[in-house]
């Protein structure tokens, strides 16, 4: 008696052939949302370096000169968004702004 288990190649092919289609279903929709990971990364990072600011301010009793400042003092551990740009910020109001879009 010969009992042998295991899958035949037509199962093995079907299980390919369903994997492969939804591949091909979801890799096109993830890259067309990179660009808005990107963006919504870049808004969330602007109100972590807000709220930093202010952590800042409570801390040592005034706004940062910079940026970098919260950087070096570890408030923050970048200053550049994932698409790439750098935060601004305005030190007499400490207000902190997305890098300019590039076209």
């Amino acid at each position: 008696m010969n009992n042998e288990k295991g899958f035949t190649l037509i199962e093995m092919l079907i299980v390919l052939l369903i994997i492969s289609v939804l591949l091909i279903i979801t890799i096109p929709n993830l890259s067309e949302n990179n660009e808005m990971v990107n963006e919504k990364g870049c808004e969330a990072l602007v109100k972590l370096a807000e709220a930093q600011v202010q952590a800042y301010k409570l801390d040592n009793g005034s706004l940062p000169a910079s940026i970098e400042e919260l950087v070096t003092a570890g408030y923050l551990e970048q200053q550049n968004c994932p698409s790439g740009g750098v935060l601004g910020y305005d030190d007499a109001t400490g207000k902190v702004t997305e890098p300019p879009a590039t076209p």
